[in-house]
């Protein structure tokens, strides 16, 4: 199974699924933010390896607290996973911090600003 085949695609949706359900309706961890969402997923083509990446509304302290919740459930989360899709193997998951959506808001504020400021600026010298 090649890397990006048809298969492999619908694999890491289906993953991406259950996970998201798995995390937000039957973890009972209070370390876990209930701002998390999973951003990716990315399953090897042999089945053995997943990629999760976990994104967090909110401070540095709640996403390690969620990332350290997320992988003491780890043994939880597989074997859910393991029960509602039928795979060969099922994956050990390795959950990723995902700061993109951070990035995206902040740079957005920025160029808010940016404009912001050039507004003021052409308004003023008139």
């Amino acid at each position: 199974m090649r890397k990006n085949s048809i298969k492999n695609t619908r694999v890491n949706g289906e993953v991406q699924r259950v996970l998201a359900e798995v995390i937000r309706g039957e973890i009972k961890d209070p370390r876990i933010s209930p701002w998390a969402s999973v951003v990716a997923v990315e399953v090897a083509p042999d089945l053995k390896n997943c990629k999760a990446w976990i994104s967090v509304l909110g401070g540095d302290e709640e996403r390690e607290a969620t990332l350290q919740g997320l992988r003491s459930a780890e043994g939880f989360i597989r074997r859910q996973l393991a029960q509602r899709i039928n795979l060969r193997n099922t994956p050990e998951i390795t959950f990723v911090m995902d700061q993109s959506i951070e990035y995206g808001v902040n740079m957005s504020r920025k160029i808010d600003e940016v404009i912001g400021d050039q507004d003021d600026d052409y308004y003023f010298k008139k």
